[in-house]
């Protein structure tokens, strides 16, 4: 008998919180702020914790650094590659020197000399071969010779003939390839080390440091977590029976204890989904019970923190209502 009542007075109470809810033109929630969180790029171990929890930071302030002690003589001599590298390019792009040209020149006129001293040695042991003053034997040395100071100053010829010509397109092109692979590399290992150092992307308030100096984070561990300070807003829950006359810009007042003023907003995005139960299992009786998540901007800027539970009525619902 005594559980027969028990359950008679919980359903009541259940009733009576229903119709509360269904009469209400109100909605709660808590305060809160974009949370930011970021995040590592790499395992290197942490460096330096800049800032304490609670500081206010603004946007591209150091938080975290990481250390650098691998990674810098990678960029290091990366840099230097492209030093070689840009340097043979203008070598390449300006073409040989005037002075090997005339270097060049220098010996064909003396591989030329050559071959004229090697062919009048050859005629006067020619002609004294016909006297039998000298041996065939000898003719052939010299013939030999002949040759060899005639291929020598052909070698030097086409020598002189690419420097006079200059450095081919294709080598220019090719050495314009290497300066910019080696500029991607550098650009490259500038940005690895710039993500280091983990700096907050806007304004806000440190609010969590979950990282110690020396501990080494995985990619993509949270090491700082921000709240941004461009924005504060009120996160509530819209009951179902003024769902359908709320719309986004409406006036909203914002209170919670310890604050005698309301804080004014406007309804910024109202969720199109129920938090609780899918509409297509309750009862008409049930659906009172529906909430909507909702966000309301609030105009003014408060160092009211983050969590506080608010209630917030809506003006515009007030003066529609019979």
């Amino acid at each position: 008998m005594k559980c027969s009542q028990s359950l008679l007075g919980f359903c009541l109470l259940v009733g009576l919180c229903g119709c509360d809810l269904a009469r209400s033109e109100y909605a709660v929630g808590t305060l809160e702020r974009d949370r930011i969180h970021l995040a590592a790029d790499s395992a290197e171990p942490i460096a330096a914790v800049d800032v304490r929890e609670g500081d206010r930071v603004s946007a591209g302030a150091v938080l975290v650094r990481q250390n650098t002690d691998r990674i810098m003589p990678v960029l290091e001599r990366t840099r230097a590659e492209l030093a070689i590298s840009r340097a043979q390019l203008a070598e390449a792009e300006s073409g040989p020197r005037s002075q090997q040209i005339e270097q060049a020149r220098a010996r064909r006129r003396a591989a030329a000399s050559a071959v004229g001293i090697a062919q009048r040695e050859l005629d006067r042991q020619r002609s004294l071969i016909a006297q039998n003053y000298t041996s065939e034997n000898a003719v052939d040395v010299l013939q030999e010779r002949l040759e060899e100071a005639q291929a020598r100053r052909q070698e030097i010829q086409a020598e002189l003939a690419l420097l006079e010509e200059g450095t081919r397109s294709e080598l220019i092109d090719a050495a314009r390839a290497e300066v910019r692979a080696r500029e991607a590399a550098v650009s490259e290992l500038e940005v690895s080390i710039a993500r280091l150092q983990i700096a907050a992307p806007v304004a806000g308030i440190v609010d969590s440091l979950p990282m110690e100096i020396g501990e080494r984070p995985q990619p993509g561990q949270t090491v700082a977590v921000l709240l941004s300070a461009d924005r504060i807003y009120a996160r509530v829950h819209v009951p179902e029976p003024i769902r359908t006359r709320l719309l986004v810009g409406d006036r909203a007042l914002v209170t919670m204890d310890g604050y005698a003023d309301a804080l004014t907003g406007r309804v910024r995005w109202i969720s199109a989904d129920a938090a609780f139960t899918p509409y297509y299992a309750l009862t008409q009786h049930d659906r009172s019970r529906l909430a909507y998540l909702a966000e309301i901007d609030l105009t003014a800027a408060t160092d009211i923190p983050v969590g506080m539970p608010v209630e917030v009525r809506f003006p515009d619902l007030l003066q529609d209502s019979p």
